[in-house]
């Protein structure tokens, strides 16, 4: 079993990476493989509704969106997806954005193949925005017929400066406790999946 933490932070090695390898220590724990995946900083293109992706019906952007295209390729392969995103402006960076935009109507158009994985948004937050940035990525999950695991609290971490979530103990505690109810939910829905 593998789980994909897909960092839509434009900051490596900032909060959102380290909330999302907190997580990872914890599922890791239960012999589940983890991959990280750096989608922040580099060009991913938004939608275009070319409709392209509809047409050949494969699953891929095809706007030259390589790095989303690579992104897809790992989310198919995987059986637990996470998406990290910092807030900008009370919601979800634009490259996260550009992920659901761009991913969910190429795999909706390809037969909805996310459909029972498992799906955990992750938020690293300065002040405010969070749940609606938590909601914004939870709606992909949704919409693609994906299974989300509760925590101890919503999935977030409070911190401005790089590191800063490391101080924010119940935010550490809430990451671990999703690393739990991922691997836990995971190893339940192994054997559905893949019937």
């Amino acid at each position: 079993m593998r789980v994909l933490g897909i960092n839509c932070s434009p900051r490596k090695a900032g909060n959102t990476e380290l909330l999302i390898k907190e997580v990872f220590r914890t599922v890791e724990k239960e012999g589940i493989t983890t991959e990280f995946f750096q989608l922040g900083g580099k060009k991913v293109n938004g939608c275009i509704a070319c409709m392209k992706c509809r047409k050949q019906k494969d699953g891929i952007c095809h706007q030259k969106n390589e790095v989303i295209n690579e992104c897809i390729k790992r989310m198919l392969k995987a059986d637990a997806i996470i998406i990290g995103s910092p807030v900008y402006f009370a919601d979800l960076c634009t490259e996260a954005k550009a992920l659901i935009d761009v991913s969910g109507y190429a795999l909706r158009g390809a037969g909805n193949p996310l459909k029972h994985k498992v799906g955990a948004a992750v938020i690293a937050v300065r002040r405010a925005g969070a749940i609606h940035a938590f909601d914004s990525i939870n709606h992909f999950f949704l919409i693609n017929e994906m299974i989300i695991p509760g925590s101890s609290y919503w999935n977030l971490g409070i911190g401005r400066e790089k590191g800063d979530v490391l101080k924010d103990d119940e935010g550490i505690k809430t990451m671990r406790v999703l690393g739990e109810s991922m691997a836990w939910l995971m190893k339940k829905t192994r054997d559905k999946r893949k019937k």
